[in-house]
């Protein structure tokens, strides 16, 4: 039952490694060497081969090497093949620094002091209590609960919005379209952790962003075909919108002459919020392999109606 690895070929090095030692009875090939393609059961992957069915006719199981599978094209997947998301713990510490940096800098106005630096102004801005400032999260699943839980220790008044009702400590929960107003009138920094779904794709809109309180910054961690560039923009330029901090873009990476890279209200970088860590994404895929076999729910498999 081999397993065979379609990413990063650095990555997929240290993965063979890690099942050589924790796992040698699991034969292991990294993409394009399949060895025999029908003894392919598991594909970790960023991307699937185009049509699997037929270049893996006995695949079992597709791994996501990430923690959404939005770059995945479903409809080449049959369904009796599951689809998993990676849900280990290299994807959510990073994702928890990168959010909460980002929260600090805007909340300790450090784009206005970045400015000040250029122009060589020396000048104290008032500094606000983190319990003043409030944060509000889109998408309360495994990563926007870690980020809230987290911000929730510097005193932020934490909110977060998801489709379905749920319940965090110390954190206002707002669920379904109905509240999304409510939730966005109240929100001081808002960060988008969704997931890219057709439901999600261009929500971040000039009416979005109309609904937040004047001043209001933003941050993007979700993915780049969410945001409407021009609407954030134009938002920036009026002032309506103070800060934005974008990890993610669409297309990746944005064109040179693209306005983002040098607007003063703009901090962009290249997708790096977080990452799988090979030692850990290798045990949860161990773990997972190990529930098939057992006829068990395995940790991250998405249900394809909600597309994660």
């Amino acid at each position: 039952m081999t397993l065979l690895y379609k990413a990063d070929p650095e990555r997929g090095k240290q993965w063979a490694q890690l099942f050589a030692h924790k796992a040698p009875e699991i034969p292991f090939r990294l993409w394009p060497d399949t060895g025999d393609p029908a003894a392919v059961r598991f594909l970790a992957a960023w991307q699937p081969p185009e049509d699997p069915a037929r270049t893996l006719p006995n695949l079992e199981v597709i791994f996501s090497v990430g923690a959404g599978i939005d770059q995945f094209d479903l409809s080449g997947v049959p369904e009796h093949v599951a689809v998993v998301r990676m849900i280990e713990p290299g994807i959510v510490e990073g994702m928890v620094e990168y959010v909460t940096q980002s929260v600090l800098t805007i909340h300790r106005d450090l784009f206005d002091y970045g400015l000040q630096q250029q122009q060589r102004v020396w000048r104290a801005l008032p500094v606000r209590p983190a319990a003043s400032r409030r944060v509000g999260v889109l998408g309360l699943g495994m990563l926007g609960s870690a980020v809230l839980e987290r911000l929730r220790l510097f005193g932020f008044a934490c909110a977060g919005w998801s489709r379905s009702p749920r319940t965090l400590p110390g954190v206002e929960c707002y669920a379904g379209a109905e509240a999304l107003d409510a939730f966005l009138a109240r929100t001081d920094i808002l960060i988008c952790l969704l997931p890219l779904t057709e439901a999600t794709r261009g929500l971040l809109d000039a009416s979005l962003f109309a609904k937040l309180p004047q001043g209001a910054s933003f941050i993007n961690v979700g993915r780049g075909p969410q945001l409407d560039q021009q609407a954030l923009l134009d938002a920036l330029d009026r002032a309506h919108l103070r800060n934005a901090i974008l990890d993610v873009a669409d297309p990746e990476p944005l064109p040179p002459e693209h306005p983002f890279w040098t607007h003063p209200r703009v901090r962009l970088t290249p997708h790096i919020a977080s990452a799988t860590r090979p030692e850990t994404a290798v045990d949860v895929v161990l773990e997972n392999i190990r529930r098939h076999r057992d006829g068990l729910p395995m940790l991250g498999l998405i249900d394809r109606t909600r597309g994660y």
